[in-house]
């Protein structure tokens, strides 16, 4: 493994290690991804063993640009480019339908392709240099916190990574806004800091939320397409993790005392900006997450469409632990 703190990183190193099949941890905006040459099936398969992933489960593609697309999907709709030229390079995917020969393994099998462009200037180093697409979900075991530091990477995987680089802190600290254009109308199928009034904003249409009803063009119901980070229970931490209504943080804890349990808590002051809290989120839940509390209460947060994507992550996170 190489990784050195504070050096730059060594992009040459990791262009190799992915040219050879290996593994390549490297920053985006969001998270830290575990990437592989999102042409060699074997890479692939690499990534869902070490992460303990199902292996129907798709992976996001990531390219240096839109000018690839054409390589990987099928066709690019007007909402795709109109999409793209707004918000890449940056923290949105896009669900494409996948062009002939792209691996099952980067697809989960389904017939879409998820694929976005991160603004990073390291991982935009590293596909420029590397010349070709990079699959890679978040560096993590499957389910549980995303990383937003080299060194959290280092923590989950001892082992098994070929290259770190290093990339500082992730400016978003939350996953990507995933929008499906399988259908009539474009649908988020994840929430994440691009929201939906911006998607509408940028498109001059509506844009549906995964629970929404829609339809093809002929009405029928399309389906929807397995997308990372869908699932209920996920971006978990090992502790416990309870949600508690806005103001009751205090009596949450006191009861949890009484019970003997150990608390750690997480409060949301009234007054909290929506993306910090997002930035620092997953780094508080890894700090919390260290073994000395028996249980993690996290006061619920405002339910305003800023707030959509760090609810979602809460939900979810407090779903493993029901």
């Amino acid at each position: 493994m190489t990784a050195v703190a504070g050096r730059p990183p060594d992009i040459a190193a990791a262009v190799g290690a992915l040219r050879a099949g290996g593994l390549v941890a490297f920053p985006t905006e969001t998270v830290y991804g575990l990437g592989a040459d999102a042409r060699d099936p074997a890479a692939l398969r690499r990534v869902y063993a070490l992460k303990g992933r199902p292996a129907s489960h798709p992976l996001i593609l990531h390219l240096a640009d839109a000018a690839a697309l054409p390589q990987w999907v099928a066709a690019v709709p007007s909402a795709a480019a109109t999409l793209a030229a707004r918000f890449w390079p940056g923290p949105l995917t896009l669900v494409l339908p996948r062009a002939p020969g792209v691996p099952d393994e980067l697809t989960g099998g389904q017939d879409s392709v998820a694929v976005r462009v991160p603004s990073h200037p390291v991982a935009q180093a590293l596909l420029k240099a590397f010349g070709g697409g990079i699959a890679a979900p978040s560096a993590n075991r499957y389910g549980r916190i995303s990383p937003t530091r080299a060194a959290h990477v280092r923590e989950e995987f001892p082992t098994g990574v070929d290259v770190i680089l290093e990339g500082g802190d992730c400016e978003v600290g939350l996953e990507s806004t995933i929008v499906s254009l399988l259908g009539a109308e474009p649908r988020i199928l994840r929430p994440g800091v691009i929201g939906r009034a911006a998607l509408e904003s940028a498109l001059g249409t509506r844009v549906l939320a995964a629970d929404d009803r829609g339809g093809g063009a002929d009405g029928a119901a399309v389906s929807t397409p397995r997308v990372p980070g869908s699932t209920a229970q996920h971006y978990a931490p090992r502790t416990p993790l309870t949600l508690v209504p806005a103001g009751t943080l205090a009596v949450a804890a006191a009861a949890a005392v009484e019970r003997g349990e150990r608390a750690a808590v997480l409060a949301c002051p009234p007054d909290s900006d929506a993306a910090i809290y997002g930035r620092a989120l997953y780094a508080t839940l890894r700090a919390l997450d260290d073994g000395r509390a028996d249980r993690l209460l996290v006061e619920q947060v405002p339910a305003t469409p800023e707030w959509d994507a760090v609810r979602d992550r809460l939900t979810r996170a407090a779903a493993a632990s029901a």
